[in-house]
């Protein structure tokens, strides 16, 4: 099978059936063998039963219903592992992503030899309240990342090679850091299509601002575990001790400066009367937890399954 079509929705039952209608009419025009996995993340419309319709008179029409919304990472978390296509396209269900761009991606992933290529929004149909926050969210997933090509991370519309989605696990809210997910890895061939986007046509915009928050919480927590997940002693180990020593030097100066002052008769307070003391102190205690923390982190490391999940590309002789 040539492309499978991954839709996440939550209430979308009026632009389904069009949707569709649109993908088929690419893909006939251009001979594609497909399917369309319609993930249907917990409606309280109409959606499934316009799906279970689509199936019926359309054998390519599949359908993953879950109980209740669980968000978009899960939907498409789902859609990757039940999808058969050589290549994988995802699109948002509200008809702001063409189906027209199909083609130039599928073509990016077979031809030119990309891992994964996203869309890229250049002319937005949205509020300024969501496009200035994706532009500064977008700045400083590149700068983290490290992947400077990509203008538009939370972009719906992304192609990706079969190994790709069966290589990376899209979790909680991660499905605006797939690129990162891939690039993490192992799949550093990524690029980027400038694509259309259209004003929405039916219903309303799922665009919040508690979304801007929390993608950036996401993004500080894949930062750490890409880099320190299997090694977690290297930053609170690190940090544990110099937090001790400069909290047990400054102990040190404060007890040198109390015998000096005695030995040359200076009235000096006692050192227990210091704040100085509490402060160094305190920074002995904190160096020490944070010292724990990274033991207790390493050996959680060492007892997990995934440990040595490293990925392998191929093998001979083996």
């Amino acid at each position: 099978m040539d492309i499978s079509v991954v839709v996440p929705l939550f209430n979308e039952e009026e632009s389904l059936p069009e949707l569709y209608a649109w993908i088929e009419r690419v893909m006939k025009a251009n001979n594609f063998s497909y399917e369309v996995i319609f993930v249907n993340d917990g409606s309280t419309d109409g959606s499934w039963n316009v799906i279970e319709n689509l199936s019926k008179q359309h054998d390519c029409v599949k359908g993953i219903k879950f109980r209740r919304n669980y968000g978009k990472s899960p939907a498409l978390y789902c859609g990757f592992k039940a999808a058969k296509g050589d290549v994988v396209i995802t699109m948002d269900a509200d008809l702001q992503d063409s189906p027209d761009e199909i083609p130039g991606l599928y073509k990016m992933i077979t031809e030119d030899g990309y891992d994964l290529v996203s869309g890229y929004k250049q002319k937005r149909y949205d509020p300024l309240s969501k496009t200035i926050p994706t532009k500064l969210f977008n700045a400083t997933a590149r700068k983290i990342s490290g992947i400077k090509n990509l203008h538009d991370f939370n972009c719906g519309l992304k192609a990706y090679r079969k190994d790709v989605v069966k290589n990376i696990e899209v979790y909680g809210e991660m499905h605006r850091y797939i690129p990162y997910l891939a690039k993490n890895a192992g799949f550093c061939k990524i690029g980027e299509k400038v694509v259309h986007h259209q004003s929405r046509k039916y219903g309303k915009s799922k665009f919040g601002l508690n979304r801007f928050f929390n993608g950036y919480l996401d993004l500080i927590t894949l930062w750490f575990l890409s880099s320190f997940g299997r090694k977690p002693m290297h930053v609170f180990g690190f940090l544990g001790t110099l937090v001790f020593f400069i909290g047990f030097a400054a102990t040190c100066g404060i007890g040198i400066d109390k015998l000096w002052a005695l030995s040359n008769g200076v009235p000096q307070r006692l050192i227990t009367e210091s704040p100085y003391f509490y402060i160094a102190l305190t920074m002995m205690m904190i160096g020490t937890q944070l010292f724990l923390a990274g033991f207790l982190g390493d050996l959680i490391s060492r007892s997990s399954n995934s440990r040595n999940d490293y990925q392998i590309e191929k093998e001979i002789n083996l």
